[in-house]
């Protein structure tokens, strides 16, 4: 999300844009500094914006949620409902 509204991955950004995503179960959240014009390594690209992120959840946290047989198959429509029930999506 940009600026808090959906958009596709190609939208321009611009300085003082709020960039949030939801990345390996966890919200990020950074602001944009600088734009560049070209690709540029991982270490100039960090300081072109800000990360307020809140920290991680603890690894206990993690560790405790239900997982999936491996070769359980497909979850059902009950199991599929708890799951989002989980996740806060309803």
């Amino acid at each position: 999300k940009l600026n808090g509204t959906t958009v596709k991955p190609s939208q321009q950004v611009v300085p003082g844009d709020i960039v949030t995503l939801w990345h390996e179960h966890r919200n990020i959240k950074v602001e944009v500094v600088a734009t560049i014009s070209k690709r540029v390594g991982a270490p100039i690209a960090r300081t072109c914006y800000i990360d307020h992120s809140p920290p991680p959840p603890p690894k206990e946290l993690l560790m405790s949620m239900p997982r999936r047989d491996r070769g359980a198959g497909r979850p059902t429509k009950k199991e599929r409902r708890e799951l989002d029930r989980l996740r806060g999506r309803r």
